[in-house]
Parts: C-alpha cells; sequence; structure tokens
C-alpha cells in the first residue's frame, strides 16, 4: 500500500508540500531571527562609535566611576531597540600614544523562531576605540623687545597676551611632552645667557676687538692697539652680558649646528641686550616668568630672532627633545614684531636686512614649519610685505593696529594650535 502511495502521481503535491512545510518554516524563520540580530548588531556598533566620538576629548578630566557613568547614559539615550537587553558597556581610557578611549559592549537579542530549537537568545558584541591628541606640538615664540615696544602699551599687552597663550597650550597638553614652547625675545640681538660664556658654539673675535684694555694709549679697540705696537689684553669672557648678534652669511639664514667657523655665533656686548631666551620646556612656570622678565629696549632686527627661534626647534646649541615615532609632530613659530627692521651686524638699510630674512623664512617654511607672522602697527608704518611673504599663507599674517588686539590674535592663534593637537 506505501509503495503504491508513493508511486501514485495523482494527489502527490499537498502530501510532499505538509512534509515539506516544516523545515521551511523553519529556515524562514532562522532568517528572519537572523536578519533581527545583524541589525541589532549594527545599530549596537554606529551607536557605541557615536558614543566613543562625543565623549572622548572629556574623558582625560573624570575619574574612572564619572566616565563610566556619561558612557551608560549616552549610549542608553540612543540606544533604543526594544529586542536588545542585558546591555553592558565598559569604558576605559588610556593616554599612552596619544590619549585614547575604548569601549566594549556586549548585549542579547531575543528570538522567536530559534527558540523553537533551543536557541531563545542571540549574543551580540562590539568595541569602539577613538584616538585623539596624536600630534603633539613645538612652538618657538619669537617676540619683539625693542624700545619702541613700550610706547602705546604694546610690551604688557604683548605680555598679557604670551601668558594666555602659555594657559591655553597648557590645557591642550595632557601629558608631560605633549606641548614644548620656546621664548626667544630680540631686538637687534638675542640673549643667549651669559652663563654660557664656556661655550664651545661661540666665537669671540668681534666681541676681543672692542672689549679689553691697551698697554699703553688710549686705543679703545684690539686693531688700533696693536697697529701703534701695543698689547691688547682682552676682557675676562665673564663679563659678557650674553648677546649675539647675527651669524656669517649665509648661515644667518640657516639652522646649521654652530661648530666650527662661520657657524658659531659671535658674542657681543650690545648695550641695549634682552631679556635671556629660554630653550624648549613644558615647564609653565619658568616659562611664565620668562615672559614677565622681557622688557622694550634697543632697534629692530627680526631676522636674528627668527633664526635663533627655527634653530631652537630644530638644532644646537639648543637640546631639542627626540621625537617619539607614536606621535605626529607639529612645529611652530609666532614672530610678533611692532616696527620694520632697522638694524642688524651689517647693514642699517631695511631693504637689506629684510632681504637676509626674506631667505630664512622661505628656509623655515621648507623645513616644513609653520609661521604664523603678526605685525603691530600702531605709529602708521606701511604694511610689511616681508612679514605677509614670511607667513606660511595669507590666513597666518595678521596687521594689528592697536595693542589691544595682541591678546585676541594671540587667543586666535592659540586656539588653532590647541585644536590641532587636540584633533582626532
Amino acid at each position: 500500500m506505501l509503495v503504491k502511495f508513493l508511486k501514485s502521481c495523482r494527489g502527490g503535491v499537498a502530501p510532499m508540500m505538509g512534509l515539506l512545510a516544516v523545515p521551511l518554516i523553519g529556515f524562514v524563520g532562522v532568517a528572519v531571527d537572523y536578519t533581527r540580530a545583524s541589525a541589532a548588531r549594527t545599530a549596537f556598533q554606529a551607536t557605541l562609535d557615536a558614543t566613543a566620538l562625543m565623549l572622548s576629548k572629556n574623558s582625560a578630566a573624570q575619574s574612572s566611576t564619572d566616565l563610566q557613568a556619561t558612557v551608560n547614559n549616552t549610549f542608553n539615550a540612543i540606544f533604543t531597540r526594544p529586542d536588545v537587553s542585558n546591555v553592558a558597556i565598559t569604558a576605559n581610557y588610556t593616554s599612552n600614544s596619544g590619549s585614547q578611549l575604548v569601549l566594549n559592549g556586549t548585549a542579547i537579542v531575543s528570538t522567536n523562531f530559534l527558540g523553537v530549537l533551543g536557541y531563545g537568545q542571540i549574543g551580540i558584541a562590539a568595541s569602539a576605540t577613538s584616538t585623539w591628541g596624536n600630534n603633539r606640538l613645538r612652538l618657538a615664540l619669537v617676540l619683539d623687545n625693542t624700545g619702541s615696544m613700550a610706547s602705546s602699551g604694546k610690551m604688557t599687552a604683548l605680555q598679557t597676551a604670551a601668558q594666555n597663550l602659555l594657559s591655553q597650550l597648557k590645557s591642550a597638553a595632557v601629558n608631560d611632552g605633549d606641548v614644548y614652547v620656546s621664548i626667544i625675545p630680540f631686538n637687534k640681538d638675542v640673549n643667549v645667557g651669559s652663563d654660557k660664556n664656556a661655550a664651545t658654539w661661540l666665537r669671540w673675535d668681534l666681541w676681543e676687538e672692542v672689549n679689553g684694555s691697551c698697554s699703553s694709549g688710549s686705543y679703545s679697540t684690539q686693531s688700533a692697539c696693536t697697529s701703534h705696537s701695543k698689547t691688547w689684553t682682552p676682557a675676562s669672557h665673564a663679563t659678557w652680558n650674553g648677546c649675539v648678534t647675527d651669524r656669517d652669511q649665509n648661515f644667518d639664514t640657516t639652522n646649521d649646528a654652530p661648530v666650527a667657523g662661520a657657524t658659531l655665533y659671535p658674542a657681543e656686548q650690545y648695550s641695549s641686550c634682552p631679556a635671556s631666551l629660554m630653550a624648549l620646556s613644558y615647564d609653565w612656570t619658568a616659562l611664565s616668568a620668562k615672559i614677565n622678565a622681557m622688557q622694550p629696549n634697543g632697534n629692530t632686527n627680526q631676522a636674528i630672532g627668527l633664526q635663533l627661534g627655527w634653530q631652537s626647534l630644530t638644532a644646537s646649541p639648543f637640546t631639542v627633545p627626540p621625537m617619539d615615532p607614536n606621535y605626529k609632530y607639529n612645529q611652530a613659530i609666532i614672530l610678533l614684531t611692532d616696527g620694520l627692521n632697522t638694524q642688524d651686524r651689517w647693514y642699517g638699510s631695511q631693504s637689506l636686512i629684510d632681504a637676509r630674512q626674506q631667505k630664512t623664512c622661505d628656509n623655515v617654511k621648507a623645513a616644513g614649519i609653520t609661521i604664523y607672522t603678526v605685525q603691530v602697527n600702531t605709529g602708521n608704518d606701511p604694511t610689511s610685505t616681508l612679514l605677509q611673504n614670511c607667513a606660511s599663507d595669507p590666513s597666518k599674517f595678521f596687521l594689528l593696529t592697536s595693542s589691544t588686539e595682541i591678546v585676541t590674535t594671540f587667543n586666535q592663534i592659540g586656539t588653532a594650535l590647541s585644536n590641532l593637537r587636540l584633533s582626532m
């Protein structure tokens, strides 16, 4: 009888469909459950990514308990799928190789059809990592300390602006070394520190020419003394006030290490020697004190300030901290001046000094260092074409007509530098 039934072609479709219906419905049900689980997993991952991105930059300031609570509240406010339960999110903030917020999450999706087969739920998991602050910043502040900065409240405004900038950069630094700053006050010369009088990167021929005494007569220079067959006794280098003038050309426009001959920095006893410079540091207290020590005096030579600002970022005689390969480094110089160039080692002509400085500007930019230039023009001087061309792009040249604008301009630059450091 069974054999006849199976061989019969009459009315056989309905029984066969009946036999196949149960597995077909099962397969469809499994597909539906897995489709729902896949959609839940996608939504779960997207919400975890969004939570990490939203909370990343503030996570460094929170305790682990507060961070976990904030993560939970933020995630639950976004993720509202009723078919997902037992949501568990763990948050972990680290500051190794940049700041990083890592979120790991698990949850359960209830099933409808798989439950018949003994699978009443499907587990889902996801993770999200938000990394920021992987950029580090090194900044040289090349600041005009010439006599004209005493007028119109410019020096006071500069000191306020620079202090505010230091505060911004300190806040942008999560770890020591995230931000380094050097300070290069300049007028005609730059003061490298009188305590460096024994340094091998100094040359003394120019200094000894006019600092010493002749064995007899009233000769005030070494050449005049010796030309009259007298003996010249140079003064002790310990009496040097710390100033250096421009290096020999073309080393006045490069950052070559001072090792011998024309690469050395010539000592000079400039009577208006400015406050001494400060090499790269994240000692914010010492940096602040250096800003407060600045006093206006002397003539204008932007070129030597820019050259030594570049040197402070890159080469000896400065101690330049090594760069960690786990980070990206941004280097920048802010050059602020209130006047046009008036005097350097060789010239009293603005055009000749400008031509030397333009070479330095071009070399600095070719080295991948960003230059911001600020002209504080309270004396109706012409707009400086040199400073316009020296800036890395037109948006980085600032023409100010009042001292109060120094504060707002430094705040603007500081915000840009801080955002660059903290960018994702």
